[in-house]
């Protein structure tokens, strides 16, 4: 009976921890952000809401972001295709490298970025010659968004083809259809499921990037001028209601793009 009680007071005081833990950290930040956008009353709201430059930044985040995440899914298909389903030298530090953003700081990404393709370098010469700009317009945020997002759908798509049985695959080689015709009508749609929870994770994270970003965006306003580097604009000119009125509008975006996850997570476990 003692040690019941024993463990009933250590699973409660587990929860405890672990409920106090995420009240303090996670729901008490998120509530102060929307309870200091609405500070000053539902019209100071919807003012700073309708500022320009609040919906130029967010249009032009939600723009690149989405073309970082259609990047990523085509390059993060086949690169972890070809780390599941082939040997070759230098596979494991390859495999190793996929998580090199997570562990990098995204201000040494943005850095890596200007040097590799800034006005100073080869490709930003050559670039430059044939009109073309790379840093300090769209082409670095996009460049920026897709290295910090990378690992998100190679690391979604690899356990479902660790899951996958061969056997149908080796049954349509047999049936006599082509390598081209088995991947995309047998292996992809298994695939699928994550490939949609990877690019959601990886649009979300892209709508949030700043340390990348701000290196390398130029930060013009109605130009380059992302949402995340829009927020710190405005926090350092002192105006904390606009930065938080865009803040609820990234993080609203984030609550429905991680709702829409939970719930092709579920499906697929239930189907």
């Amino acid at each position: 009976m003692n040690a019941v009680l024993r463990y009933r007071g250590a699973l409660w005081g587990f929860r405890t921890t672990l409920l106090l833990y995420v009240f303090l950290l996670v729901v008490v930040p998120l509530g102060g952000i929307y309870a200091q956008s609405f500070y000053g009353g539902w019209s100071t709201f919807v003012d700073s809401l309708m500022e320009p430059l609040a919906w130029q930044s967010v249009a032009l985040t939600f723009r690149l972001a989405i073309i970082a995440t259609a990047i990523n899914v085509v390059i993060g298909t086949l690169s972890a295709w070809v780390l599941h389903r082939y040997r070759f030298v230098g596979r494991t530090w390859l495999n190793s490298l996929v998580d090199l953003p997570f562990a990098l700081p995204t201000a040494v990404g943005g850095l890596m970025i200007l040097l590799l393709l800034g006005p100073g370098s080869f490709v930003g010469r050559l670039a430059e010659s044939m009109g073309w700009r790379i840093v300090f317009a769209e082409p670095a945020i996009v460049a920026a968004m897709v290295f910090v997002t990378f690992p998100f759908v190679i690391r979604a798509i690899q356990p479902l083809l660790e899951e996958a049985d061969l056997s149908e695959e080796e049954a349509s080689y047999t049936l006599g259809a082509s390598r081209m015709y088995t991947f995309t009508r047998v292996t992809l749609p298994r695939m699928r499921p994550g490939i949609v929870s990877g690019a959601m994770l990886a649009f979300s994270r892209a709508m949030a990037e700043f340390g990348a970003v701000v290196l390398v965006a130029g930060n013009i306003p109605g130009k380059t001028l992302v949402a995340s580097v829009y927020i710190f604009g405005e926090i350092e000119s002192d105006h904390p209601q606009s930065a938080a009125v865009v803040s609820v509008l990234l993080l609203t975006l984030s609550f429905i793009v991680l709702w829409a996850i939970h719930w092709i997570q579920n499906r697929r476990k239930s189907s």
